[in-house]
């Protein structure tokens, strides 16, 4: 069986610990092949959020780290497959580049590349309160075929920890990459 390839992206937005958690329940799950890039503001994040060197924690997870700065690497080019990407965070900064098309970083040109070849693309948008521009950039996301997740937990399954609330956010973010592997996250059962 073939690997399925999936990015994760990583920009400078406060919630690092759902990034973190993405990386780790990937790892877990077999046949899929992480690709890794971190903006330098996210690094700076997982620093203030986790401690100094929250990134070493992530690189043994992953089957490759590549430079923000590497627009040539190979996720930056539609001819290599992947099953689709997930950018969490992702700073409004981000979403405004990658909803107008501006690919200056490999992270904003992967998902560039996600979006024209009709891949999936899952933003976990975080800001709030939102303004207009903040709303017409998901829109313009949303039209391009991007799918906006603002992280935004569910309590039906009863979370008692912030650690549950994270790992039920990655749960569903990676669930909305459709990997042949099936679903993660806990179902909503209903009465």
């Amino acid at each position: 069986m073939t690997a399925e390839r999936v990015i994760v992206g990583i920009s400078g937005a406060s919630g690092a610990a759902i990034a973190m958690r993405i990386v780790e329940r990937l790892a877990s799950i077999p046949d899929v092949e992480t690709h890794l890039v971190v903006s330098d503001a996210a690094r700076r994040t997982l620093d203030l959020e986790h401690g100094a060197g929250a990134i070493d924690h992530l690189l043994p997870l992953v089957h490759k780290h590549h430079s923000i700065a590497d627009v040539g690497a190979s996720i930056a080019s539609g001819s290599f497959p992947v099953r689709g990407m997930i950018v969490a965070p992702c700073s409004m900064q981000t979403l405004s580049a990658i909803a107008t098309g501006r690919a200056d970083t490999l992270l904003t040109r992967a998902a560039d590349v996600q979006l024209k070849e009709r891949r999936r693309l899952v933003l976990l948008a975080r800001e709030t309160p939102l303004h207009l521009g903040h709303l017409r950039s998901m829109c313009a996301a949303t039209e391009m075929g991007a799918i906006i997740m603002p992280p935004v937990p569910a309590f039906y399954h009863l979370p008692r920890t912030v650690d549950e609330i994270v790992d039920h956010l990655a749960a569903r973010a990676i669930d909305l990459l459709a990997l042949p592997s099936g679903p993660i996250a806990l179902p909503w059962l209903g009465q």
